[in-house]
């Protein structure tokens, strides 16, 4: 298959990060966790014992940041400066803060510069919430994938669960993530939108397989020269 782009954008507990790993996996692409990348840098300040108000230590902390995203079977694995940060990045408190670091504007110029690179010799699935408007707009396929709050955080729970974090409940889960949707698309810098020519996908009803079946044949309409 000829090699394209494909941006995926959409709110926290949508499946971004599943689907677009084994829609990459499933092309032979290069999966790009712009969420995680955030991530990393949020759980870099804590670590530091800073606070997102102290936003020129924050972003001189991102601008030194060596982050490095290497591809496993069970999901992308993010390196801080030479240490596998993967499992603490996805931490309650990390959750809490990672919106307030990525509404700092200097930080977003700062990773969507490495995201853009990433891009360049296309074959791309980038996932995160400004990929189709900002960071890869002359993607090839933009997708917009959401769901209920109730789903997204059920699903956040049994993800934090699994990993053997149990700090959070599901009540505080949900309350997290609608709060999160309504910085993400309030903020000034980049914030959540559907780009125009992003195809809507509802996976509430969903199952992660059925979602990447859906998109996995807008591929290949994509590569017949379908619309």
């Amino acid at each position: 298959m000829q090699k394209f782009n494909i941006a995926i954008d959409g709110p926290a507990g949508a499946g971004k990060s599943t689907v677009a790993r084994m829609v990459a996996g499933a092309l032979g692409f290069i999966y790009v966790d712009t969420g995680g990348m955030y991530r990393a840098v949020t759980w870099k300040v804590l670590q530091e014992g800073l606070n997102p108000e102290q936003t020129a230590d924050v972003i001189a902390v991102a601008r030194r940041l060596e982050i490095e995203l290497q591809p496993r079977p069970d999901g992308q694995q993010v390196w801080v400066d030479g240490v596998d940060v993967t499992k603490w990045i996805r931490s309650a408190e990390v959750n809490g803060y990672v919106s307030k670091i990525a509404s700092i504007g200097e930080v977003r110029q700062i990773l969507v510069t490495k995201q853009k690179r990433l891009a360049t010799a296309k074959g791309v699935v980038m996932d995160g919430r400004d990929i189709g408007t900002q960071v890869l707009p002359d993607a090839e396929l933009k997708i917009f994938l959401t769901a209920s709050v109730h789903k997204r955080a059920e699903r956040r729970f049994k993800e934090m669960q699994d990993g053997g974090d149990r700090d959070a409940t599901l009540q505080q889960l949900e309350q997290d993530i609608a709060r999160r949707d309504q910085m993400d698309q309030e903020r000034e810098i980049s914030p959540l939108v559907r780009a125009d020519d992003a195809l809507l996908i509802d996976s509430t009803t969903m199952s992660i397989p059925e979602v990447v079946d859906a998109i996995l044949g807008l591929c290949r309409d994509k590569a017949g020269g379908g619309k």
